[in-house]
C-alpha cells in the first residue's frame, strides 16, 4: 500500500515593519584583504527610523554598521549587526544577513551615493532578532525576510513575517 504525500501549510508573508538606515555622508571603509578575492567594506549607522504595523522606534546611533563582502561580479554578501530602540524604550538586537546584485555601472552609482531604482539593484535579507522577554519577545521566534532599496545615503528595507 503506497502512502500518500501530506501537504503541508504553504507559509505567507506579512509585512512587520519598515527600516530606514542612515549613513554619515563621505568615503566607506573599503579593502581587499590578503589572499582574498573580494573587497572588504564597513559604513557605519548614523541612525534611522522604524515604523510599521508590528514595531516602531529608532535605530541607535552609533550602534553597528555593515561589514559587506564585494566581489567584481557584482554580487555583494550582506553581514550587518546594530540595535534599535522600540517606541517603548525596549532595546532590540538585529543582525542582517542577505545578498544584492548590481551590474557593475548601478554598483559604481551607489557606491558614488547615488540613487538607483529596484530593478537594478536585487536585495534580499533574513534578519535575525534578539529581544528581552516582553511585548518584542516575538521577534526572537519569528523567520524574517526583507527587500530593501538603497536611497542616496540611506537604505530602506521592508521586512516581513513569514506566516
Amino acid at each position: 500500500m503506497r502512502k500518500g504525500r501530506i501537504v503541508l501549510h504553504t507559509p505567507s508573508l506579512e509585512l512587520a515593519f519598515h527600516v530606514r538606515l542612515d549613513f554619515a555622508e563621505g568615503p566607506r571603509t573599503r579593502f581587499t584583504p590578503a589572499a582574498k578575492q573580494f573587497t572588504r567594506g564597513f559604513v557605519g549607522l548614523a541612525g534611522g527610523e522604524v515604523s510599521g504595523p508590528r514595531l516602531s522606534g529608532k535605530v541607535v546611533p552609533g550602534s553597528g554598521g555593515d561589514w559587506p563582502r564585494m566581489w567584481q561580479s557584482g554580487l555583494i554578501e550582506f553581514e550587518a549587526h546594530y540595535m534599535i530602540e522600540a517606541a517603548d524604550g525596549t532595546p532590540i538586537y538585529i543582525h542582517n544577513s542577505g545578498l544584492a546584485w548590481s551590474a557593475p555601472d548601478a554598483l559604481a552609482r551607489i557606491e558614488a551615493g547615488k540613487t538607483v531604482g529596484a530593478e537594478e539593484n536585487y536585495v534580499r535579507v533574513t534578519p535575525r532578532f534578539e529581544a528581552p522577554d516582553g511585548p518584542h519577545a516575538w521577534l526572537g521566534r519569528t523567520i524574517f525576510v526583507g527587500i530593501a532599496e538603497r536611497r542616496g545615503n540611506s537604505t530602506h528595507f521592508d521586512y516581513y513575517a513569514v506566516t
